[in-house]
């Protein structure tokens, strides 16, 4: 069990490491060298030049003014003075939203632990059930419930500060779910156009042996939406290209690679084996070896883009249709099209950049099956992730360490390195086993065919958030107990194990803080420091950069990994809830953690990360019904606590504190949540009036022509025979069979889709 001097010397350790980390990046990131590792963003704008480009040789490369080393703190305050606005300009929606989920964790645990401290924390002290229990504690447990005595009035003041925590947690849940939703409506009525406020994605589009694909949506569409529909982007399975033109990527990093070297030594040809890993099979010339593969697979796409081009069995039964107004689109996208609900399923179109085009060629009734698979296989990850877990918790501490390693016993049981251990090792041991966790969770959900990259990062967060849950929260809670207890257990009678579980819940605290202490401490500040993409960074321009490009290609400016970082905050939120009336000690350590998170991602999302899409705060919802379930677990496990202290007269009256949560959160879902999955018609209307006035002339059929183009078209390739124009005509203008509907006679003009200009007008009348 870890004493309070364990969880100080975790906590210096931790804030050293954090300290040291900070001191570190304010030299590297003044360095010129360093300039592209830790302001990418900014040059990806074009808004800021390269130190090394001109001055003193050693100038270019090492900072020598060392008045800006006094001045290393000077990047929070920096951080901080960027108004939301701006932040929201600079950077897109979802980074800002983003940050207010660390400023909702303020905002509700500041108060919170204040009265905490006020109220909880003498009532709690001033016991000494634990001195008098034969169960095994610390000073920081006797500042927990477990130190009130069974039966005693002063649960009374828990169960109040329930009710007041909980409440405090719904208003400013709902003053955030308002600020959020306008915010989104505001950003999606924003004068700036973007191609998916027009454009809608259907899918399960039938089969007719009389029609193709192609003439089956632009015939659908132009029937019944004949005053509205612009025209349609087919959806081809162009996987097996796109894995050619990667290759061929590939290929020529490898070439360029072997180019510089020759360059650099022209007295002896690079060669390589071209057997496994380049460890076996014949040694052959490098640059001559990459040149004939590379032109071998230049014909492999050329013949690849023919046939996706003249064979039908490419086209998948799903396009990407465009109207000529937002009303339009979203009239279609939020109505149902037909009176069979199982076909022309239509849904707003994601944003161009936010398309997972390799699942767009997934056949739609193949998509139920798939959830199914990957339903049962992480219903067996999380539960049988719990056995090595539970190992590593086990041996993740003194006792394990010594029956594995007993040469080490003199050593460990030294006061310093036993508090180490006990204060640091159980966090550091589970924060490694979850490494590759994430990888494996939205491998899982791009199997289950989503088809659009914030949609896979919001299944792969609701995923790790209920693995987290189960086998981070609850597993570390049971294994610790009944490691921890297994002594009271064994000689305790089976009446008293139901009031020794109530009681050793809430000394898992110390576990927890040592794990907020790496994982938030620790690991926000090293996040700043980017150590990883600097030594990539430094590696690529040492080899590979020969010119601006090259150079540009070699940042890694990254973005927010929403997937992994918004459970992460999910647990900060779980724990401080649960704890916050149980052991309030917890809170200061869980305040820590989102100040700092705040100030260093505000960081990082103006200077650094670019985020690859933009879903205008589409994972709220999720967001708010995290934190509404850990509120609830909260209260139903205080509700299991205090019967095990048979608090009888108290107990009855924290049921209706859940039904109340539960209630609150279908208000807020029926109040709020529709901005989020709808799009008001009358936004619509208002935007599209504004822009027919401001803009007459507009040509939306142009703007549109090339937005949902399959990047592997859109590209093209520099070895291939086929140029853009006759990429655009075999993408966007395939030829047409006529067929027994005869659409042309029936339907009063054509679509992007078609080779007929519009009959009606030269251009879309907005």
């Amino acid at each position: 069990m870890a004493t309070l001097y364990d969880i100080a010397v975790a906590a210096a350790i931790n804030i050293l490491t954090a300290f040291a980390f900070f001191i570190a990046f304010a030299i590297l990131r003044i360095q010129p060298c360093n300039d592209r590792v830790y302001f990418p963003k900014w040059y990806l704008k074009g808004l800021r030049n390269s130190p090394l480009s001109s001055g003193v040789f050693v100038k270019r490369f090492v900072n020598l003014d060392f008045r800006s080393y006094l001045r290393f703190l000077n990047w929070m305050l920096a951080a901080l003075q960027m108004p939301e606005p701006e932040l929201i300009d600079h950077a897109g929606l979802d980074s800002a939203v983003y940050l207010r989920i660390y400023w909702t964790g303020l905002k509700i645990f500041v108060p919170i632990a204040l009265l905490a401290f006020s109220i909880m924390v003498p009532v709690n002290w001033s016991n000494g059930t634990l001195e008098h229990s034969g169960l095994t504690y610390s000073n920081i447990d006797k500042l927990s419930i477990s130190n009130v005595p069974t039966g005693s009035p002063r649960f009374w003041t828990h169960l109040v500060m329930a009710y007041v925590f909980s409440f405090w947690t719904c208003y400013v849940l709902k003053k955030e779910y308002e600020i959020v939703a306008t915010m989104r409506l505001h950003f999606l009525a924003s004068e700036r156009r973007r191609p998916d406020q027009f454009t809608v994605i259907v899918r399960n589009v039938p089969s007719d042996p009389d029609e193709s694909v192609l003439e089956l949506v632009e015939h659908f569409f132009l029937v019944n939406h004949p005053n509205h529909f612009l025209g349609f982007q087919a959806v081809y399975d162009a996987n097996k290209l796109f894995k050619l033109v990667d290759e061929k990527k590939k290929m020529h990093n490898w070439l360029d690679y072997y180019q510089l070297k020759y360059v650099r030594d022209p007295s002896k040809r690079p060669t390589l084996k071209t057997g496994y890993l380049g460890l076996l099979g014949n040694r052959v010339d490098a640059i001559d070896f990459y040149t004939s593969n590379i032109e071998r697979l230049a014909k492999e796409i050329s013949v690849e883009r023919e046939v996706i081009a003249n064979d039908t069995k490419y086209v998948m039964p799903a396009a990407f249709v465009s109207f000529k107004t937002r009303w339009a689109a979203a009239v279609c996208a939020q109505t149902q099209q037909t009176r069979n609900p199982t076909i022309w399923l239509t849904e707003w179109a994601p944003e161009p950049r936010d398309v997972y085009w390799e699942n767009l060629a997934i056949p739609y009734v193949a998509l139920a099956v798939r959830k199914l698979i990957s339903g049962v296989a992480f219903f067996f990850l999380t539960f049988f992730f719990m056995i090595p877990i539970a190992l590593v918790q086990s041996l993740a501490n003194i006792e394990g360490i010594e029956k594995a390693v007993p040469f080490l016993k003199p050593l460990i049981e030294t006061h310093f390195i036993k508090s180490i251990i006990q204060g640091f090792l159980p966090g550091i041991a589970l924060k490694i086993f979850l490494i590759f966790l994430p990888s494996i969770l939205m491998l899982m959900s791009k199997f289950e065919g989503f088809i659009s990259r914030s949609a896979l990062e919001r299944r792969s967060a609701a995923r790790f958030y209920i693995f987290q849950f189960i086998n981070v929260f609850l597993g570390s809670i049971i294994t610790g107990t009944a490691f921890q207890q297994l002594n009271s257990f064994i000689h305790q009678s089976a009446n008293d194990i139901p009031k020794i579980i109530g009681t050793s819940i809430p000394m898992k605290a110390t576990f927890f803080i040592t794990y907020i202490m790496v994982d938030g401490w620790a690991g926000v500040s090293g996040e700043i420091l980017r150590l990883k993409p600097m030594i990539i960074y430094h590696l690529k321009n040492f080899f590979t950069v020969k010119t601006e490009k090259d150079r540009e290609e070699a940042m890694d400016p990254g973005s927010l990994s929403f997937n992994t970082g918004e459970p992460q905050i999910q647990l900060y939120f779980l724990l401080g809830l649960v704890y916050a009336v149980v052991t309030p000690i917890l809170l200061p350590f869980i305040i820590v953690f989102f100040g700092l998170a705040y100030v260093v991602f505000r960081h990082q999302i103006i200077n650094v990360y670019n985020q690859e899409y933009e879903s205008a705060a589409a994972f709220w919802p999720d967001v708010h019904m995290r934190i509404i379930v850990a509120l609830v677990v909260s209260q139903l496990l205080l509700m299991g606590l205090l019967s095990t202290k048979q608090a009888a007269q108290s107990t009855p009256l924290l049921i209706a504190l859940p039904v109340l949560t539960i209630w609150f959160h279908f208000f807020c879902k029926g109040r709020y949540e529709p901005a989020f999955v709808r799009y008001p018609l009358q936004e619509a209307m208002m935007k599209d009036t504004l822009e027919r006035v401001r803009e007459p002339n507009l040509n939306l059929k142009g703007y549109l022509r090339e937005a949902y183009f399959h990047p592997i078209f859109k590209a093209g390739d520099d070895d291939s025979e086929m140029d853009e124009a006759n990429e655009v005509e075999m993408v966007q203008k395939p030829e047409l069979v006529p067929t027994k509907r005869h659409s042309r006679r029936h339907t009063p003009m054509s679509s992007i889709g078609s080779d007929a200009p519009l009959l009606n007008q030269p251009a879309p009348n907005l």
